[in-house]
């Protein structure tokens, strides 16, 4: 992988990873295209950690507030949502490295991050007051946590997903996105520890074959491109409906299906 490759897929990250469009299935259908050849996921994982710095310049201040005072009510409540990830991460290991490695599950999986967004969208403007985060519950946490753990597979939206847990509970939008991009903290630092522990024991190390600065190169621009997407999306998810993010991963996914079933130019 050159330089400009790893700047492409590092801004694909930063752009994708918190619009509710899946970053991962984004990089693996990018790396299908160019016909990259490293192992993805490992990438997959350096490129999020970019995407973790924009999370810490952009909500440093609800991050201070949890480390300031850590055993508060919304501290529980990432943790809860946490846990189902973890656990689907750990039961389906082998699963993940296959369907990131084969992308045999991308044009499937972008349709249910569109039917995910339309359902929330639906259910988010029946009649009912929304609820602010005084009124979020444990149960909230936990669909918003199940939600997420979907998201595992290439292509199915973190953010999507839990965007659509959140609103789906009638959550304040804007404490909706709050939440989802908080939460990609433990869930992008689990990712890591998840793949460094298999390079350092030797489980992939040799096999990563990207260079030092095109890794760098990534890195920074998935951090530089993740700053400006959190920002547009704070304001998107506040003012906007998420349709429009439906529409586009129903199109990508329809052409991905007929690619894999019909054409096979890439899969």
């Amino acid at each position: 992988m050159n330089i400009i490759e790893a700047v492409l897929l590092g801004a694909v990250q930063g752009l994708t990873e918190f619009l509710p469009v899946s970053s991962s299935g984004h990089l693996v259908l990018l790396q299908k295209i160019l016909g990259i050849k490293e192992p993805a996921l490992f990438f997959d994982s350096l490129l999020h950690a970019g995407t973790l710095i924009a999370v810490f310049a952009v909500l440093w201040q609800d991050i201070w507030k949890l480390l300031k005072k850590p055993f508060q009510k919304m501290t529980w409540f990432l943790v809860l949502a946490t846990i189902p990830t973890v656990i689907a991460a750990l039961l389906f290991n082998d699963f993940i490295e296959d369907a990131f490695h084969s992308g045999k599950y991308l044009g499937f999986s972008f349709l249910i991050t569109a039917a995910a967004l339309v359902l929330s969208e639906f259910l988010s403007k029946r009649a009912g007051e929304k609820r602010n985060e005084d009124a979020m519950t444990w149960v909230d946490a936990l669909i918003i946590g199940i939600m997420q753990a979907f998201a595992i597979i290439p292509a199915v939206s973190r953010s999507g997903m839990t965007l659509s847990g959140a609103l789906s509970r009638k959550l304040d939008r804007e404490l909706a996105a709050r939440f989802s991009f908080l939460l990609s903290i433990p869930a992008i630092l689990g990712a890591l520890v998840f793949q460094l522990k298999d390079v350092i024991g030797g489980e992939g190390g040799g096999e990563i074959g990207i260079g030092f600065f095109p890794m760098a190169a990534g890195v920074l621009t998935a951090a530089l491109v993740g700053f400006l997407a959190i920002r547009f999306m704070l304001k998107i998810v506040k003012e906007r409906s998420l349709i429009g993010f439906a529409v586009y991963v129903s199109l990508l996914g329809a052409l991905i299906l007929i690619d894999q079933f019909a054409s096979h130019l890439f899969f």
